[in-house]
């Protein structure tokens, strides 16, 4: 063969390796098969495909109702390989958002978030991905405020809510490799936008927060290749018997009992729920596993472990059990560096999950090197969830953009927890949350803003559903025009007895508030000389009505608006005047109840 022969064939013969290895490419990508439209994409594959973790099996497009405020996105239903915490092959499902505005040529790799719900419930029509697809998912503001910053969000249903299979609720290494695996499935997706090199953040709150930390201790071993840059995790159960206990006979009774038939269903050898549990007691966890969330917890609140139990046998004595204990011990969190950032928060109120030992968390990482930010919030469970988003956000945001990472591990300190008294209602308390008000007068056509230290304070009982509480607003002076001439006007908000209404959570996570504030409105000076008190004849009525979702109860508040009727003020020598312009019908008001800021710890 001549020289010029052996050199057009190389050519050749690496343009056919190119193509061959491409068409593999190709074909490896386009492996997945595009799912039915209807339900039956849910259902579980049988045998389980014995697929590399991460493989994506199927995947459909689909829509999803974020709410007002949400970007498009393009959105897809992807069933994957995954691994559960006993090493056995499973398939999961999950929804992939991405943004349909263009992530900046220059910034590199669209940047990925793996978004880890919390708790919905042991039902498949809990979902996520159903319930996005539906409109009803309670995180919807924080996927939504992800999505808003150009991440894409990818979002695991974790195993079990695929038609003939069950749920493995709170089995940790299962639910943080679905939370990993997710990434790699999207990547099969033809056309997704999203690139194998993008740095990915991890989020998640409650069991969504014990998922995010599962996946951060275990991405360095179970998915290497990941640019794994910050976790932020919140209300993080770590040490499951210390949780356990404080939810028997408790308020959240609903997440140990839906936590007995998970982990029962993942290790079902080792924790013989059929053995110990009487026929009622098999009939109340099989009506659980049909429920979600919000049915569940008042259906079961303050039960405890012994009213399931053949000869009441309580949850202490059932931990005794060597296989029971290590099945729990075997969630707890905390054996291993998470090699990224951490941004870890918890409500100092939280009713739930105890905060003394989620700081013991805390420090245990610590103690392994991991870097962590830890915040505590005011408020109880569920509030924190959505009051910690923000601040969970722009951790994600700034870890993405490669900023130094805040680091609070010098402070070991273990705050005392807040939380009301266990084993009673429902009851979410609003100690002295900040109250942005004003008043708007209708005559004057000017708005009036209460001073900036005006607070509220309520106890909303959920269970009783009532509303009890209070504004406090400091005297202050505004400026408004009298005859025209703008006038130093001293102001006097008294309330007149409690604010009082309704508080319910709906089904669907929806919180409905129905209540009036009444308060009588003094001048006191003008133009800085005192005039007495011109006070109007009956107390202002004040109606607050707010119905929206629980994450309202975040950083963003609840907002109380609309139109009043001022009575006449007397007491002064001026009151004519200024009952003239300030008394009558039409006079709006807005109130906005916020939390108040975290703390570092």
């Amino acid at each position: 063969m001549s020289r010029h022969s052996k050199m057009i064939r190389r050519p050749l013969l690496t343009l056919a390796l190119t193509a061959i290895a491409a068409a593999a490419t190709t074909t490896s990508a386009l492996a997945a098969t595009v799912g039915p439209s209807d339900d039956s994409f849910f259902t579980l594959p049988s045998p389980i495909p014995s697929d590399a973790h991460g493989t994506l099996l199927s995947y459909r497009t689909t829509t999803v109702k974020l709410g007002t405020g949400a970007p498009g996105v393009n959105a897809w239903n992807v069933l994957y390989k995954s691994t559960d915490s006993v090493g056995a092959g499973n398939v999961v499902s999950g929804t992939v958002l991405v943004p349909t505005a263009s992530w900046p040529w220059y910034a590199g790799a669209r940047p990925v978030v793996l978004y880890a719900v919390g708790t919905h419930g042991l039902a498949q029509s809990c979902a996520p991905s159903r319930q996005m697809a539906a409109g009803t998912d309670y995180e919807n503001a924080n996927i939504t405020a992800a999505l808003k910053a150009g991440y894409a969000v990818l979002v695991t249903d974790y195993q079990g809510y695929l038609t003939g299979d069950k749920s493995t609720y709170l089995a940790g290494q299962s639910q943080g490799q679905a939370v990993l695996d997710i990434f790699n499935a999207a990547l099969g997706i033809p056309k997704v936008g999203l690139s194998s090199s993008a740095k990915v953040a991890i989020w998640g709150y409650s069991q969504g927060g014990q998922s995010a930390a599962w996946a951060g201790e275990l991405q360095s071993s179970y998915a290497s290749s990941m640019k794994l840059v910050g976790v932020a995790a919140g209300g993080i159960p770590g040490d499951f018997i210390t949780t356990s206990l404080a939810l028997d006979g408790n308020l959240g009774a609903a997440f140990l009992a839906s936590g007995v038939v998970g982990l029962a269903n993942q290790y079902p050898d080792k924790l013989l729920i059929n053995l110990l549990a009487t026929t009622d007691g098999k009939a109340q966890l099989d009506k659980l596993s049909g429920e979600c969330v919000f049915e569940a917890l008042p259906e079961f609140q303050n039960k405890k472990i012994s009213d399931f139990t053949t000869g009441g046998i309580t949850l202490e004595q059932m931990e005794q059990v060597p296989t029971i204990n290590a099945v729990l011990t075997a969630q707890d969190l905390g054996s291993n560096k998470i090699n990224a950032p951490l941004y870890q928060y918890h409500g100092q109120a939280d009713e739930f999950i105890p905060l003394a030992q989620a700081v013991a968390l805390k420090q245990k990482y610590c103690a392994l090197g991991t870097p962590v930010s830890f915040d505590l919030y005011p408020s109880e469970h569920i509030a924190t969830q959505f009051q910690g988003a923000p601040a969970a956000l722009s951790f994600i945001s700034d870890r993405l953009a490669g900023k130094t990472a805040p680091n609070t591990c010098s402070n070991m300190n273990v705050p005392a927890s807040t939380a009301n008294p266990g084993g009673g209602n429902f009851v979410v308390t609003l100690d002295q949350w900040p109250l942005t008000a004003s008043v708007s007068l209708k005559t004057l056509g000017q708005t009036v803003d209460m001073p900036s230290s005006s607070t509220f304070t309520a106890d909303t009982d959920i269970t009783a559903q009532t509303l009890k509480g209070g504004l406090s607003i400091p005297d202050f002076t505004a400026t408004i025009k009298v005859l025209g001439i703008p006038t130093k006007v001293g102001l006097r908000v008294t309330p007149a007895g409690d604010t009082t209404g309704t508080a319910s959570l709906d089904t669907v996570g929806q919180l409905h508030i129905h209540g009036t504030a009444k308060a009588y409105i003094s001048v006191t000076s003008l133009a800085g000389i005192n005039v007495g008190e011109c006070k109007t004849t009956s107390p202002v009525e004040f109606p607050l009505d707010f119905d929206g979702p629980v994450s309202a109860l975040g950083s963003g508040g609840l907002n109380f608006s609309g139109t009043t009727t001022f009575p006449t003020l007397k007491g002064c020598i001026v009151s004519a005047i200024l009952s003239g312009l300030m008394s009558g019908s039409g006079q709006g008001y807005s109130f906005t109840v916020a939390p108040p800021a975290p703390t570092s710890n």
